[in-house]
């Protein structure tokens, strides 16, 4: 299951990700926000963050106007490793290397098509399982 997450600025872009979801029979659960409302985004970096932390999703997509301040929120607990992408090289690139399980995207940076070919490409790639990978992430979870 995928954990959606955004504010305000991301709202337009999530609901291209959900049509795209709903059309590739992918389950998710929408952690909100729902509306143009402003909001801040932690709220949403942490219930996404919380959510595959305890288990209950898989991976996780968060998004913000520039997927920055939503990808720092996230990145600040220990076991998520939020990436950044606003290409499908990065999106395949975290997945095999760095076994990224949350993709982050800004709202006002990439438009709907890309952001599909974006998910598609981050839900779609395995993580290498590579031992200097595997090595790297370790460092990254210690203090």
């Amino acid at each position: 299951m995928i954990a959606l997450g955004c504010d305000h600025g991301g709202y337009e872009l999530k609901l291209e990700i959900k049509k795209y979801l709903d059309e590739q029979g992918i389950a998710y659960k929408d952690f909100g926000c729902n509306s143009l409302e402003s909001t801040d985004y932690p709220i949403y970096a942490k219930k996404v963050a919380h959510a595959i932390l305890d288990g209950e999703c898989d991976k996780g997509i968060l998004i913000c106007g520039t997927g920055i301040g939503i990808s720092i929120t996230a990145n600040k607990f220990k076991g998520i490793r939020a990436a950044l992408c606003s290409d499908c090289f990065s999106a395949e690139a975290t997945r095999l290397h760095n076994d990224a399980n949350i993709l982050a995207m800004g709202g006002r940076v990439v438009g709907p098509g890309l952001a599909v070919k974006i998910v598609e490409t981050f839900l779609n790639t395995p993580f290498s399982g590579d031992a200097r990978h595997m090595r790297r992430i370790a460092q990254i979870e210690t203090e």
